[in-house]
């Protein structure tokens, strides 16, 4: 009898590489679990508020709208004004709504004096609350991409 070595064959050799599949799927589920339960973090006390007359929503902001045109002209709501006319009716407002706000358009041409003049005129008419009205600048142009 002969002892010789018996034949074997070669075992597939052993798996080096990370199976990811199931790490992403175990993922993807958690943020949605996240996604879904998130808002409902955010608002988690409920409350049943007592109703009374006296909690009314306020009323709307108030303003008017003063435009200052490339020659200097001063416009309120529309309606071109002469200075003195303008502290008038700007001090009749005042007196009506206090908390009335100036919403200040002004044509890039105008002086910046002619702007601070107007601006004067509102605040001595006790109307402090101006804000100045811009338009948004474009948007920075892309470069043109070479079509194919």
């Amino acid at each position: 009898m002969s002892f010789g070595r018996l034949e074997r064959t070669p075992a597939s050799p052993p798996m080096s590489d990370i199976n990811v599949t199931p790490l992403v799927d175990v993922m993807l589920v958690l943020v949605v679990i996240f996604i879904i339960t998130a808002p409902l973090l955010a608002s988690a006390i409920r409350l049943d508020l007592p109703r009374t007359d006296a909690a009314k929503a306020l009323d709307t902001p108030r303003f008017v709208t003063l435009v200052v045109d490339k020659s200097g002209q001063a416009f309120l709501n529309d309606q071109s004004q002469p200075l003195d006319e303008l502290a008038r009716q700007l001090a009749q407002i005042s007196r009506q709504h206090p908390d009335t706000e100036v919403q200040l358009r002004a044509d890039e041409a105008v002086p910046y004096g002619k702007v601070v003049e107007i601006m004067g005129v509102a605040q001595k008419a006790g109307l402090s609350r101006i804000g100045f009205v811009a338009e948004p600048a474009p948007p920075a142009n892309l470069p043109a991409s070479s079509g194919g």
